[in-house]
């Protein structure tokens, strides 16, 4: 990955409090695309040093059942902010969700293959005959073609195996599936279960880049209250930037917060997350920015695989309006090299 250098006026900008606005707290809810983990820690971290609410917001953090819920929640009004993955929120705008995406937060897909060498597989051009486990309404099986066509293999050449989402890794240790499909994000369980034996492929490497989770908003609710909206996301990044340079008071937020987290695997998966914030975009514009050019080609991803109800004008369904500019990504804390 090429990385970029940021100014130390940046960072500097990035850490300044909000001014304070007038007039009484709005409240506020955020509901998120599962349960709370690592790459949520800016959000409980911002909510905890009491950040949103200098800024006049009364925010609440909603655990969230999928990025389609968060998305027909946002769209329908039922929350005004919501973390999804950005092609199933393209998905819900196309059946009348009133959705907007203001700040990617996986600027590069998570979307990975997982394999052991020792049944025969050392990369895409061997998947054909092997079996995949993953959810029927799993995006990488319901986006199969798209990567079968990237790799040069048959989409008919595999056979999927239905696996829920928590039983991926006992699955592939136990033979009943060849492959599994997971996020890059929880990439070091697969390493300290697996060891050298493991292979893998993020849909990246073979030329597919489509963003991931986001940060989005209802639109009626982004006509109504900008100024709010502004708000949210200036703070929004500024979390983001402060836990890049220092993720340990994000993550005791986060676990003070939030049952049931290791927090060494958290830790983990942060170092994962920063290499999926970072791109040439996200360095330079601003941390979160959404490339319109980009936006096109997830638009035509989706229409193709997954299909557009009612077809709309890509350009309005995100805008970078809310971001600042003086927040960018800081590629020199991340550590992982792909």
């Amino acid at each position: 990955m090429k990385y970029f250098r940021i100014a130390a006026a940046g960072v500097a900008l990035a850490l300044s409090s909000p001014s304070l606005p007038a007039g009484a707290a709005e409240a506020v809810n955020l509901i998120l695309n599962w349960t709370p983990t690592a790459d949520h820690s800016p959000f409980y971290y911002a909510k905890a040093q009491g950040w949103y609410e200098k800024a006049g917001i009364d925010l609440t953090i909603e655990s969230g059942k999928g990025s389609g819920v968060s998305s027909l929640k946002v769209g329908s009004g039922g929350s005004a902010f919501g973390i999804a993955d950005l092609g199933t929120m393209l998905v819900a705008k196309s059946k009348g969700a009133d959705v907007v995406a203001l700040m990617s937060i996986y600027a590069n897909t998570g979307q990975t293959f997982y394999w052991l060498k020792s049944y025969g597989v050392n990369g895409p051009k061997d998947f054909p005959n092997h079996k995949i486990g993953n959810p029927p309404g799993d995006a990488s099986r319901v986006m199969w073609p798209a990567f079968a066509k990237a790799a040069g293999i048959a989409a008919d050449s595999v056979n999927f195996v239905n696996v829920g989402p928590t039983a991926k890794v006992a699955a592939l240790k136990g033979h009943s599936v060849d492959i599994i499909s997971d996020f890059y994000n929880e990439h070091d369980r697969k390493v300290i279960e697996f060891g050298d034996d493991l292979g893998y492929v993020n849909w990246k490497d073979i030329g597919l880049n489509p963003y991931g989770n986001s940060l989005i908003v209802n639109g009626a609710y982004l006509a109504k209250s900008p100024k709010v909206v502004h708000d949210f996301v200036t703070v929004s990044q500024k979390a983001f930037a402060a836990c890049v340079e220092n993720v340990d008071p994000c993550l005791k937020a986060l676990l003070d917060s939030a049952s049931g987290l290791d927090k060494e695997n958290q830790q983990r998966q942060w170092e994962r997350i920063k290499y999926l914030m970072t791109d040439e975009f996200t360095t330079t514009k601003a941390l979160g920015w959404i490339d319109g050019e980009r936006m096109k080609k997830d638009y035509e991803l989706v229409q193709t695989y997954l299909g557009m109800e009612k077809p709309f004008e890509v350009e309005t369904s995100f805008s970078t309006k809310m971001l600042d500019p003086s927040i960018k990504m800081d590629a020199s804390k991340v550590t992982v090299k792909k």
